[in-house]
């Protein structure tokens, strides 16, 4: 958490304007989830940089060219996110769990993103969660789904992916573009406010014609095994 504080205090005259800006990113009708996306992304741009925390991304030209598809990316910690809207050029939503769902500034995000919160205690509002999330990616949105369902505490190795997670995508006949997290649980997770390279790797999609005849703990299973193969490949 020294790197947040760190990130605080050099931002800290224009903190409450950038958190201001994001809640009403989240209340107005006249600002676009893409407008959202792009102003998210700006100030995710300059907390990196308040926080000396560097992206490198990779593979960039794997992300579909069309809009309505997943990212699966595995789960490292509380700093995943930011990389991703850092690097990544196309806006997406994301799938948060209850509990942070309060959390300031985590808050307006969700909301100004139109993200959605999920009880991975309650089954049937995590299938309705899954569901609504699958009829948005057949409208065109793209989310991103951490399918450990918790980070994994153990750096860059992986927990088993959950095959529920799928089903979204499954349901929406979507692409699932697996994504690979190198070094994400340092800046937030370690207590040291050194400079740190967070490195995202975003893999070839598996289209619905890939997996259309596999079951979701089957595609659970490839997917995080080609996230494993490219982790060691860097």
């Amino acid at each position: 958490m020294y790197r947040i504080a760190m990130m605080v205090l050099r931002l800290f005259l224009r903190a409450p304007y950038y958190l201001f800006r994001i809640w009403w990113c989240g209340k107005s009708d006249k600002i676009s989830f893409e407008e959202a996306y792009a102003y998210i992304k700006k100030v995710t741009i300059a907390a990196n940089k308040a926080g000396r925390v560097k992206i490198e991304s990779y593979g960039l030209e794997n992300i579909p060219e069309k809009n309505g598809f997943v990212f699966f990316p595995n789960h490292q910690g509380l700093y995943d996110v930011l990389a991703f809207l850092e690097s990544c050029p196309v806006p997406f939503a994301f799938i948060i769990k209850k509990e942070a769902r309060n959390v300031i500034l985590l808050k307006q995000v969700t909301e100004a993103l139109g993200s959605l919160a999920i009880d991975r205690e309650d089954i049937r509002q995590s299938m309705k969660v899954i569901m609504q999330m699958a009829q948005e990616v057949k409208g065109g949105k793209n989310f991103l789904i951490f399918a450990e369902g918790t980070r994994s505490k153990a750096g860059n190795k992986l927990l088993d992916f959950k095959g529920g997670s799928f089903k979204s995508a499954v349901k929406a006949q979507c692409p699932i573009v697996p994504c690979a997290l190198i070094d994400a649980f340092k800046p937030f997770d370690e207590k040291s406010v050194k400079p740190v390279t967070v490195k995202i790797i975003y893999l070839p999609p598996l289209y619905y014609e890939d997996y259309q005849n596999m079951k979701t703990v089957e595609i659970a299973a490839e997917v995080k095994k080609r996230i494993e193969k490219a982790i060691e490949s860097y």
